[in-house]
């Protein structure tokens, strides 16, 4: 005797018969909202933080002359950034959490602070208390082994940098394209 009970139950994991709805093309304010959404994740910003980067940007669009370099700059020259570049950390969540904790000095002092600007000449170091933690165990082998972004001078045997430059759109080449960025916000 079939148990008519349930026939229509389908095993967990078997593919759904029902054809999948086609979707229009996608709108305009997805495309920015994309794009928007990666560039935050990428650097692991809040949406206010975020916005208060390319709102600060959009202010300075006749200053100067390319907004896109200025705001790929401004995300850059964020110490918990500069700190993942120099291969210092293994994410930038890692760094923004090894910053918090104060692991490192900028001209001496410490900083605890992940949206810290660093400027030119400004000098990045470990804390000498914190060079034996486990954390920077292998850090002499990854150092090494990491070419550094041309605007920061990194000293491999002190693990210590020296900010020489500014850090520019062609360099870095996000992976998104940042003028539907400031389209999401212009509206």
């Amino acid at each position: 005797m079939e148990n008519t009970q349930f026939k229509n139950i389908k095993p967990a994991g078997a593919p759904s018969q029902e054809k999948k709805k086609r979707r229009g093309a996608v709108s305009e304010y997805k495309k920015s909202l994309v794009e928007k959404q990666s560039l935050k994740r990428l650097y692991g910003l809040s949406e206010r933080q975020f916005k208060r980067y390319v709102l600060e940007t959009l202010g300075k669009m006749g200053r100067v002359e390319n907004v896109s370099d200025e705001l790929i700059c401004r995300l850059e020259k964020r110490l918990d950034n500069v700190v993942f570049r120099l291969g210092f950390s293994k994410s930038r969540s890692h760094a923004r959490q090894l910053v918090n904790h104060a692991y490192f000095l900028v001209n001496g002092k410490p900083v605890n602070i992940p949206s810290f600007q660093v400027s030119k000449e400004d000098v990045i170091a470990i804390k000498e208390t914190k060079k034996k933690k486990m954390v920077f165990q292998d850090l002499a082998l990854i150092v090494k082994k990491l070419e550094p972004p041309v605007w920061l001078n990194l000293n491999k045997e002190k693990f210590e940098c020296v900010v020489v430059g500014q850090p520019s759109l062609a360099e870095v080449n996000p992976p998104v394209e940042i003028s539907l960025i400031f389209e999401f916000y212009s509206r």
